[in-house]
């Protein structure tokens, strides 16, 4: 009779132990094209986002541009380079809703300042 510990049997069985760990490690291999790709992705936006600053753009449509790309290339990291793309959807959950609360929070600072700005000019601009 096998002899029982508080965690399972004291020697396990070869063959169980062998099918887990085999089918533990095949699980975390990625092939590296997916990698080159992302890389080569990285590297295409990252030459847009300096594109921007090369053709000279100004204004909203510059910034816009540049945050557009600069989440698209923090999107690809997290996703392949940091295995969330492999991860459990609720593991994913919990890095990327907090992600995209803080991204509409100052989305909604920045609309609150704009109306801080205009109201002060407004208000400053009736004493002259």
């Amino acid at each position: 009779m096998a002899e029982l510990t508080a965690h399972g049997p004291a020697h396990p069985e070869p063959h169980a132990t062998h099918d887990a760990t085999a089918a533990h490690e095949e699980g975390q291999h990625h092939p590296l094209k997916v990698y080159f790709i992302v890389w080569g992705w990285l590297f295409v936006l990252s030459a847009c986002s300096y594109m921007v600053d090369y053709v000279g753009l100004q204004g909203y449509l510059r910034w816009s541009l540049i945050l557009i790309f600069m989440l698209l290339k923090a999107g690809l990291i997290v996703a392949v380079f940091m295995h969330m793309v492999w991860e459990r959807q609720a593991l994913a959950y919990a890095i990327l809703v907090p992600m995209f609360a803080v991204i509409v929070f100052v989305g909604i600072m920045a609309f609150e300042s704009d109306y801080t700005v205009l109201t002060r000019e407004a208000y400053f601009a009736a004493d002259e």
